[in-house]
């Protein structure tokens, strides 16, 4: 039996699987972990720390945000 994921589907485990990716990156990060949505059904997860300033091209497109684990404060 063959299973076809729908495009709702697909779109939801690209998102889950971005935001679990954001998750783990987050636990070892000073910055934000940003998901963007690429295009339809495709997104990505940034560190926050690899930009100076996100440009707006980009917040535009933030669909999510996991916040840094790390601090330096004591």
């Amino acid at each position: 039996m063959q299973t076809q994921m729908t495009s709702a589907a697909a779109d939801n485990a690209a998102f889950f699987a971005a935001v679990a990716c954001a998750q783990r990156r987050a636990l070892h990060s000073f910055f934000d972990q940003h998901v963007i949505q690429e295009s339809e059904g495709r997104y990505i997860s940034i560190d926050e720390g690899d930009y100076d300033a996100l440009p707006m091209r980009l917040i535009d497109r933030v669909v999510h945000t996991v916040p840094g684990g790390l601090s330096d404060e004591y």
